[in-house]
């Protein structure tokens, strides 16, 4: 009887030991992440992101809406390589450009212009478009609207809803004007949409618009001298054919001592005489933040409202103002830029 006691003894204290160490292994495996768990969090904070970047032409403003996005993305810790091109105001490189970028298998592309987020639309209805230095996203058939995007395009643009109508109201109560000169590229929808947001704004203004449209930005110095004797001020939009050859409108103004009304600041701190505006590194930065909740799988470009510029102000160059004998009167509230 010891004999057998002895046996069940052994093997009843085998069977708890062995439950016991099946416990802690099973405690030990449930603390430990699995080799597909880990294997997905290497991959969050590892993952390089390819982002093709296209701009219709070089000029300040542009460039600054460049320097913005990226530095939202990088301010979100994302690593990411860059594929950037300039299409140097060319249609055909434009289209080029927009098409090299989608067969490169970029994760998302940034479009900085009207021309350049019509191209990269055209090309691709998959790959995530973020846009930049668009006017009306909606006439230039980019989104479905500003709140509803839809599709795979969404953006900031440039135009807010008062500096159009501020300008014209400067320019009728405090400089007099009548006739308002407009040198633009009456191809870019982006001109043409102001142009005519001008004109609409006029009618209940005693106000005309004279225009001189032009093709390319060496077209741009006859266009501005053939108003001259025609109008009593000149505001050029954001036109990026005529904002890259600028320097040519604003030796035509200050020799005739004509006021010159720009869209943005970069053509203020240029030599134009002011602009009601928004600093575009920061539309750009703002696309930024959008790329970054899109490439993190947040938000998808069709739920993600068009944004306006904020910060609406008023900027004067005040050498540009002595050139024309203007003085700054208080009242204006403006930001003086030398």
């Amino acid at each position: 009887m010891k004999t057998n006691w002895l046996k069940y003894a052994v093997a009843l204290f085998s069977v708890i030991f062995i439950l016991a160490a099946c416990g802690e292994n099973k405690a030990e495996n449930a603390s430990k992440p699995s080799n597909d768990e880990k294997e997905q969090g290497t991959n969050e904070e590892t993952k390089k992101y390819k982002i093709g970047m296209t701009q219709i032409v070089e000029h300040p403003s542009l460039n600054a809406a460049a320097d913005g996005f990226k530095k939202a993305l990088a301010d979100a810790g994302l690593d990411v390589e860059y594929v950037e091109q300039n299409a140097q105001n060319d249609n055909s490189s434009n289209t080029t450009i927009a098409n090299n970028l989608v067969s490169s298998g970029v994760d998302l592309i940034f479009a900085n212009s009207t021309p350049s987020a019509q191209a990269v639309a055209v090309a691709t209805q998959e790959i995530p478009i973020v846009f930049t230095s668009v006017t009306d996203a909606v006439s230039a058939e980019l989104v479905a609207s500003m709140e509803s995007p839809g599709g795979n395009v969404t953006g900031t643009i440039d135009n807010h809803p008062e500096a159009i109508p501020s300008t014209m109201k400067f320019m009728k109560e405090e400089l007099g004007v009548k006739n308002v000169g407009m040198v633009f590229n009456a191809g870019e929808q982006n001109s043409r949409s102001q142009v005519d947001a001008v004109k609409e704004i006029l009618k209940d203004m005693d106000m005309t618009v004279k225009e001189a449209p032009v093709a390319t930005s060496a077209d741009v110095k006859q266009a501005t001298e053939s108003l001259i004797g025609k109008v009593d001020a000149f505001y050029i939009i954001t036109d990026n054919t005529v904002v890259s050859a600028l320097e040519s409108v604003i030796d035509v103004a200050n020799a005739n001592k004509i006021p010159l009304l720009v869209g943005e600041f970069d053509s203020v701190k240029r030599g134009g005489l002011g602009a009601y505006g928004f600093e575009f590194y920061d539309i750009g930065f703002e696309a930024g933040q959008m790329a970054v909740k899109i490439l993190k799988g947040e938000s998808k470009p069709a739920d993600l409202p068009v944004q306006i510029p904020q910060n609406l102000k008023f900027v004067i160059n005040k050498a540009t103002a002595d050139t024309l004998g203007l003085e700054i009167k208080d009242e204006w509230k403006a930001e003086l830029s030398e």
